[in-house]
This record gives C-alpha cells, structure tokens and sequence, in this order.
C-alpha cells in the first residue's frame, strides 16, 4: 500500500506540472490533483506506519489501511469536480472528513497506550489531523454560507498547507534528517515538545487572518516562525555537511525546510493580497512539497519496499534514489521560487528536478523488484 501511495503521488506531481504548463484546466484542477490525490493520501499512509512506531503499539489491521485509500478516492473526486466543473467536491470533503475522523480516532487511542508515554511526534500528527479536519469542514461550510465563500476557502487553503501538510512534515523531518545522517539529534524531543503550541498556533492565525482580518496573518507567520529556527540552528550546526552536498537525501529534505519558510511568508503574502492563489500555491507545491517527498521517499522507499533489517539491496537502492539528491533539492527550490514571482520559467527548473527523479526511479525498478537481492 506504501509503495503505491508513493507512486501516486509522484504521478499525481507529474500530472499536475504538465496540466499548470498546458492551461488544460483551471488552477484549482492541478492544485487538487499534486495536495487532495497525490500528497493527502500519502501523508495519512506515512501516518499508520508511523503512529504504531511513535506509540510502541501492534500495527494495524487492514481496515486502517483501507482509509488512505478512502482519502485517495475522495482527491481524484475533487481533482475531476474542478476538471470538469461540479459540486462533486463537497461529497469528496464529507467522505475525507468521515475517513480522517475515523482514523484520528484510532490514532488517538493509539495515544493511550499503557506502556509508555508516545513519541511527541504523534501529537503533532494529531493537530495536523484537527487542521485537516477543520478545512474539510470549512468547504462544507460553503455550502451554508456562501457569502463567505472566498474567505472559507482560504481558511481551506492554509489549513491544509501550513497545518495539515506542514505539521506533519516538520515533526517527521526531525526524525528523518538525523536517521538519514546516521546521528542522532539530542534536543529533537524537547523541541517538539515545546514547539507545537508555536506552530499549531501559527498556522491558525495565519489561516484565520487570511480569510478575515489580514494582520493576524502576519503574527501567525511570526508565531510559526519560531519553530523553524529552533529547527534550523541545530541542523546547520550538526549537519551542515550532510546538507550541502550533491547526493543523498538530506539537501532535499533541508531544501524541503526552506521551501516551507518560503511557502509561510507566500502565505503571509496571499492573505495580503500581495500575490495570488495560484502563485501561493505553486511555490508550496515545488519549492517544499517536491523536495520533501522525492526525500521522503529517497530514504523511506527501501524500507516500505522491504521491511527488516537493512542489506546491501537496501543501500543500493538507498543510493540510486540519491544520486544528485542535492541538486535536484535546488532546481525544486529555485524553480518554486521563481514561479511564486511571476516567472514561469521556474517551472522548467521542477520539470528538470522531477523528471530526472522519476527517471531514477524507473531506473531503480530492477532493484526494486529484485527479490533475491
């Protein structure tokens, strides 16, 4: 299932590029084809590996698996609602919600297992489940009130962005970075301890502001911004030199960090009126989503494919996914970047980025399904 949500998603980044470069729907048809298909799916099945880890419980039974999917159905449901214009969106939020309801439930109960206290990470995926949640909520409350359509779906907006998808990605990149790197980083615990009330209060203030009452958006950006740098001071100081090279995953994850940075103040930006929508979005969506995810699955690819003990076949596939990790990590950046201003060259620059990850991922696929490696 894993492995199948990565390709989906990867397929769905590939889709939404070619649909933004051809105009061959509206903005918001892509938008939802690389966040509602591609990422919200692959997010929550990251989550049931993960939460069992974080709170030293048996894994799942199958019907938890069957939720990413249930998500997955209700992204492309979204994704053809705005391709060929409908209302079929606000039966693919209700089935969303219902399905993150469910499985928030059962991370929750997770939570209280008696023989020991969860990994902070797992309240952190907690609060980026209420924010999910609360932006599904907030595109059936278009429906009632239509009047506050636009600010209800900008709340929709940064809810999912700065507090679904980035709630979940910043509590894991503290966890992935040091295993990529091999050392272990001793205040990532304490930090995300004390962190989350900055970044779950952020996001809320920035997502409110947005929609209604714009220089709450600034302090929010402000609020989320403490986080980053308790984040970032440490990675440059313990992993500088895992960072700024050319292969591996760690510069797409490091690069995944920066683009969120940047993704916030476009966010900011947005809620201000300074820059659209779409401009918003798209840099999210290249500058941090793209690096996160090809390092995401850079690492975790070889150990979803092939649970266990690492081998010479996991460390070969390891390093055909890391080939040119860091290089790759800057065109996403740039190209984000240079789209969020109005440049739509950047986007060539993600292109390039992708595709050569795809490549190797093709590539990669004798000694993915090499079982006897």
């Amino acid at each position: 299932m894993l492995v199948a949500l990565i390709l989906t998603a990867l397929a769905s980044f590939a889709g939404a590029v070619a649909l933004s470069w051809t105009h061959a729907f509206l903005p918001s048809a892509h938008i939802h084809l690389a966040l509602a298909a591609g990422v919200m799916p692959l997010i929550l099945g990251a989550m049931t590996h993960f939460v069992p880890v974080l709170t030293r419980s048996p894994t799942p039974h199958k019907g938890i698996w069957l939720i990413p999917a249930l998500v997955l159905a209700a992204g492309v449901l979204a994704f053809f609602s705005f391709a060929v214009p409908s209302e079929a969106y606000y039966f693919a939020a209700l089935l969303a919600l219902a399905a993150t309801m469910v499985f928030a439930g059962w991370s929750i109960r997770r939570a209280a297992n008696p023989l020991g206290k969860p990994h902070p990470s797992l309240y952190w995926y907690l609060a980026a489940l209420a924010c999910l949640m609360l932006a599904l909520a907030a595109v059936l409350a278009m429906a009632l009130w239509p009047e506050q359509r636009l600010a209800l779906k900008r709340l929709h907006l940064h809810l999912n962005t700065l507090g679904f998808i980035g709630l979940t990605a910043v509590a894991t990149l503290q966890v992935l970075l040091p295993t990529v790197a091999g050392r272990y980083d001793p205040q990532a615990a304490s930090r995300l301890q004390s962190d989350l009330k900055w970044a779950l209060g952020g996001t809320l203030l920035v997502a409110t502001g947005a929609a209604w009452f714009k220089p709450l958006a600034w302090l929010g950006a402000m609020i989320w911004a403490i986080p980053l740098i308790h984040l970032g001071r440490p990675w440059f100081a313990l992993y500088r030199g895992n960072i700024f090279r050319r292969h591996g995953a760690a510069p797409s994850l490091a690069a995944a960090l920066a683009g969120f940075a940047a993704a916030l103040l476009g966010g900011v930006l947005h809620g201000a009126g300074l820059l659209g929508t779409t401009n918003t979005a798209h840099a999210f969506i290249l500058a941090f989503l793209f690096p996160l995810v090809t390092g995401a699955v850079t690492q975790l690819l070889p150990v979803w494919a092939r649970p266990g003990p690492q081998t010479a076949w996991h460390g070969q596939l390891l390093r055909q996914l890391g080939w040119g990790g860091g290089i790759r990590a800057a065109l996403f950046l740039a190209g984000g970047l240079l789209l969020a201003v109005g440049w739509r060259g950047g986007l060539w620059l993600a292109i390039a980025a992708l595709a050569a990850f795809l490549l190797q991922l093709a590539a990669a696929a004798k000694t993915l399904l090499d079982r006897d490696g």
